[in-house]
Parts: structure tokens; sequence; C-alpha cells
């Protein structure tokens, strides 16, 4: 007849081996995690369209339509009985809105800075620094709007 013996089995062994097992486990997801940032980092995850110009037509289309745009704008302002100063800084203000708006559908940031509103014998001059950046490029443009007010 076989006799069964019993296999006693060392505990601290069993244990370090759990312990190197979950070692491994927290290095292996600490190297995925790496993994997964870097790519993120260095842009593989979504292609580059070299064709992509958006940032260069929305410049031209604001500096082909500033001018136009803060002139009726601030006309109808004066029309209404606003003041030129207060017309003219409200027309900038709102401008600056729709073009925040606009911007975002098109896919480019639009932000304008240095606002600036003079009047010199009648002539109303507005001046911004225009901000437009998309997920690729940044581009700052100056734009000015001069027309006479009576």
């Amino acid at each position: 007849m076989k006799k069964h013996s019993v296999v006693d089995r060392d505990s601290d062994s069993s244990e370090a081996g759990q312990m190197l097992l979950a070692a491994g486990m927290v290095l292996l997801m600490s190297l995925l995690s790496m993994a997964v940032y870097g790519v993120k980092l260095a842009g593989l995850g979504t292609p580059h369209d070299s064709t992509e110009d958006a940032l260069i037509d929305v410049a031209k289309e604001l500096q082909r339509d500033f001018s136009p745009l803060l002139e009726q704008r601030t006309l109808n302002r004066i029309d209404a009985g606003m003041d030129w100063q207060e017309a003219a800084e409200s027309a900038l203000s709102a401008t600056h809105d729709d073009l925040l708006h606009h911007g975002e559908i098109r896919g480019v940031e639009i932000k304008m800075l240095q606002m600036n509103v003079s009047n010199v014998s009648g002539q109303l001059t507005l001046t911004a620094v225009a901000g437009l950046s998309d997920s690729k490029a940044m581009l700052e443009i100056p734009l000015s709007a001069e027309f006479t007010v009576q």
C-alpha cells in the first residue's frame, strides 16, 4: 500500500511569487501607459493632412471683411442713438464674440487682441490684432477699419 505524504509547501516562497507577479503587472501597465502617451504626443494617432489650409482661408476672409463689417455695425449703432465711442467699442466687442463662434465652426480659434478705437476730426479708426490658431499653426494679423462718421 502506498503512503500518502503531505508535501509541506514553504509559505514564504508562495508570497514572494505573488509579489513578483504583482510587480510585473504594475510594470507592464506602466509601460503600456507610456506607449499610449508617446503615440498621442507624437501625433501618430491622427494622420496629418498637408492640404488643410483653413487657417489661411480664415485669415484672408477676415482681412477682406473686417473693415466693411465694423463700418456697418458702428454706423447702425450710431443711427440707433449711441455716441461714436460707445458704438465703435460695442461693434468691436460684438465682432470679437461672433468671430469666436465662427472660428469654432471652421476649426480655427480666432481671438481679437489689442482692440483700439480713435476719432480724429470725424475719421473713425478701429484697430485690432487677430490671433488665429488651429491644431497645426498660429498666425497674428493686424486689422484696421477707417471710415467717416457724420
